[in-house]
């Protein structure tokens, strides 16, 4: 019995010890699992633009308290049909609006000064060209997107950002709560 009871006392401690790290390696996995996810989503939708040498947006709904849905329309009826893909961005890990994530700058000094224009946090779209360019009022947008991802009651596990530049190129990049961003890839 006491063996036992020594070896269930290590074994709870063990247990303590390793919780904490478990759990930060969860939350990491889940901000990361949710930006490839967003990035996968504006490449299958540039691509389906440029395979089907049409217009193809890129959409996302949901909201402050609800699950993001985002995906391809392939129509741009600003409507998800049955047949079109989609995924749900829900959880710890989501889109969140600008001023909540750290400040940008590290991402627009590496793009070289150019100004972000954040894109989660509201409903929208985004619209390639057949080339897999990005679409805005008819013209080739020269602005560049930023889809924020994290959480909105946990900073401790840092910030997610899937930057989308005009000519229809994704990146991601990580940050801890206080900044500053890393490009990842």
């Amino acid at each position: 019995m006491v063996e036992l009871a020594v070896s269930m006392t290590v074994l709870l401690i063990l247990t303590a010890i390793a919780i904490p790290s478990l759990m930060y390696s969860f939350r990491t996995y889940q901000l990361n699992d949710a930006a490839t996810r967003v990035s996968d989503a504006l490449k299958f939708t540039r691509y389906e633009a440029v395979r089907r040498n049409t217009q193809v947006c890129f959409l996302m709904q949901g909201g402050s308290g609800s699950p993001w849905i985002i995906g391809t329309d392939s129509n741009c009826s600003g409507t998800f049909s049955a047949n079109e893909r989609q995924q749900v961005i829900a959880g710890f890990a989501g889109l969140l609006p600008s001023g909540v994530a750290p400040s940008p700058s590290a991402i627009s000094t590496a793009l070289g000064g150019a100004s972000l224009t954040t894109k989660s946090g509201s409903n929208g779209s985004i619209k390639f060209d057949a080339r897999g360019a990005i679409r805005v009022g008819g013209n080739v947008s020269s602005t560049i997107f930023v889809f924020y991802i994290g959480s909105t009651t946990d900073s401790e596990f840092g910030y997610r950002a899937v930057v989308l530049v005009p000519s229809g190129n994704i990146q991601i990049w990580t940050a801890p709560a206080g900044g500053p961003w890393q490009q990842v890839s």
